[in-house]
């Protein structure tokens, strides 16, 4: 059950979900939230540190896929009126890349949460373009301390 209305697209509040900061965000769009999963959005733009030649290189597709992980967590802990915890990439596995989107592209990065216990979580993701898919992998996250 998605418990948002509406997609986010306001970028002070989705900045304030997430540790990363200009120029290192790679989530500009939260389009559907639950407990399990979550749907972000992303605009390639000439600006970004991981386009290149036109193209979003891969570390930017992980990075992706980590930042969305990121706005999950953010996002769950604004639903408890409680500031976003710091996180880190505990290990990333299974990354296929299919294909490299260009400037100008929007991804859209699905994140289902495997697991979740005591701020580990193990994730699937998906991201898509242009209604392809274009790239999956799993990654584990890890909660800093508090």
């Amino acid at each position: 059950m998605n418990l948002l209305k509406d997609p986010i697209t306001d970028q002070d509040f989705l900045l304030g979900l997430i540790p990363q900061k200009h120029p290192f965000v790679m989530v500009d769009k939260l389009f559907y939230f639950s407990p399990e999963k979550i749907v972000s959005g992303f605009n390639i733009t000439q600006e970004n540190l991981f386009t290149s030649n036109e193209m979003f290189k891969e570390p930017g597709l992980i990075e992706n896929m980590a930042q969305t992980v990121a706005l999950h967590t953010g996002y769950h802990y604004f639903l408890k009126n409680q500031d976003a915890p710091m996180g880190y990439i505990g290990a990333i596995a299974k990354v296929e890349i299919d294909s490299l989107p260009r400037l100008g592209q929007e991804l859209r990065t699905t994140v289902h949460i495997l697991h979740d216990i005591m701020g580990v979580t193990l994730v699937e993701s998906q991201i898509e373009c242009d209604g392809s898919l274009i790239a999956t992998g799993k990654m584990k996250t890890v909660l800093a301390n508090r």
